[in-house]
């Protein structure tokens, strides 16, 4: 799942969201966040310009599948003040992405050499979220199975535009028989602030994805006989978003390396 250097051990299963922002913060942590820091509600993160920053808001309101939001940080200011007090968007994340004109141009451990005092952060509820509740039901998860990241894919369902934001839904995947597929929508749809109840499951030619082997973002997973693929909202939409409007300056996390909060995932629970 991670590179090298990540501490897999069943203590950062059991680890507190600070802890692992620590070793995060540290260079310590440099892998994707799933299956770490078991119930704390984990987070996508998008960085934009002040002067974009109420058209991504509003595109996160018209929007709740994709883009459930969780907090919003003041200009210039990288503290996660209701999420995580006393954290810092520009370190606390395994990987970053930089994004100018719609091209990325970087995956740093750390965004300092970016970061500008016009800049606004926004968390976005994470799928690693439900994992926990997920497991807990006797339910697969194939990616923390392998050890490797969530596969990701760009689909053909639009979000609804906001100011100069638009484009396609990405969704995460798990593979599931239909029954736990039912069993998994009863669960998640407890989460609806860590994306909910799955937006598709089955034909993944009907939402666009035309190769489950190759997908745009993560690593593909083994689906068994049986199984059929479920597609969850997935907080990587706002970088298949900034491929789409190019915009000058939009940064986030690397996909699958997730800002951890203090947040318990039972405070998620029947929002």
């Amino acid at each position: 799942m991670a590179s090298g250097n990540d501490p897999k051990t069943d203590a950062m299963v059991q680890a507190t969201g600070s802890e692992v922002r620590r070793l995060a913060r540290g260079g310590k942590l440099t892998g994707p966040t799933a299956g770490l820091a078991l119930g704390f509600v984990q987070a996508n993160l998008v960085v934009v310009p002040k002067d974009l920053a109420f058209d991504f808001l509003l595109f996160c309101q018209r929007n709740p599948k994709p883009c459930p939001l969780l907090d919003v940080t003041e200009p210039g200011n990288p503290e996660p003040r209701l999420v995580a007090p006393g954290a810092d968007l520009r370190t606390d994340l395994p990987r970053y992405r930089v994004f100018q004109n719609g091209e990325l141009v970087d995956e740093p451990t750390d965004l300092n050499p970016h970061w500008r005092d016009d800049l606004v952060g926004f968390l976005i509820g994470c799928s690693f979220t439900f994992e926990r509740a997920l497991l807990e039901a006797g339910l697969p998860v194939r990616h923390i199975e392998t050890g490797v990241n969530v596969p990701m894919y760009r689909t053909n369902i639009p979000c609804r535009p906001a100011g100069v934001f638009h484009g396609p839904m990405v969704v995460s995947m798990r593979p599931m028989t239909p029954h736990q597929a039912l069993q998994a929508t009863r669960v998640c749809s407890r989460f609806s602030q860590a994306h909910g109840a799955p937006v598709h499951f089955g034909n993944p030619g009907a939402i666009g994805v035309s190769d489950m082997g190759r997908p745009d973002f993560g690593d593909p997973v083994p689906i068994h006989a049986g199984e059929v693929p479920v597609f969850w909202a997935c907080g990587v939409t706002p970088q298949a978003v900034a491929m789409e409007v190019k915009p000058p300056l939009l940064m986030t996390h690397k996909p699958g390396h997730m800002f951890i909060t203090d947040w318990r995932d039972v405070y998620l629970e029947g929002e």
